[in-house]
């Protein structure tokens, strides 16, 4: 077979800080691909669920393919270019979405990383992104305005929500992993 080097996994697990959930994923990198999956239970306004998620992303961090299953029989599946184009898992487009680069998955801290990771940060260096949001009590997903600001490279970073509505400071791993996300998440040792 190939000289292909094997690809390199890591875990991390974090639990809301209002006590309804928990979030464990596994990251598996290598040259072709990264592969992001896992597991979330929790609550959101008032609905329990149980969802099964993966995400396909390129060398670049940019996400190709994004599927969820939930424990009460939903699903979704989105394909993405990588280029801001998105369609659904039939390849039936969804111009509503141009211009999204990431998904951000409601009740996960790991769709912060791709956005983080993609780019080579400066401090003091700011993007604003349009992500396509992903509630998990309802699973229709919408365009949601978001800032990155690097607070300090490979370390900390300011996420805002764009309508201005949320502020967090996140502190990340060496993996781009959230450490801390106060008021939301906290990672398990």
């Amino acid at each position: 077979m190939g000289d292909a080097a094997p690809a390199r996994v890591t875990s991390a697990r974090w639990r809301s800080l209002d006590g309804s959930g928990l979030d464990h994923v596994t990251l598996a990198i290598d040259a072709e691909r990264v592969v992001a999956r896992g597991v979330v239970i929790g609550e959101q306004k008032g609905v329990r669920y149980g969802v099964y998620y993966r995400v396909d992303l390129d060398p670049l961090w940019r996400v190709r393919e994004v599927a969820l299953g939930a424990a009460d029989g939903r699903g979704l599946h989105l394909l993405s270019d990588g280029q801001g184009h998105w369609a659904t898992g039939q390849g039936a487009p969804l111009p509503q979405f141009d211009g999204c680069f990431d998904v951000d998955l409601s009740a996960t801290p790991f769709t912060n990383t791709p956005p983080i990771r993609r780019n080579a940060w400066k401090t003091g260096e700011r993007a604003e992104l349009r992500m396509v949001y992903v509630p998990f009590d309802s699973f229709e997903p919408f365009v949601d305005g978001q800032i990155y600001t690097c607070l300090e490279p490979g370390r900390r970073f300011l996420y805002e929500a764009a309508d201005g509505s949320f502020t967090s400071e996140l502190t990340i791993d060496e993996h781009g992993l959230v450490v801390d996300y106060p008021s939301l998440f906290a990672r398990e040792p």
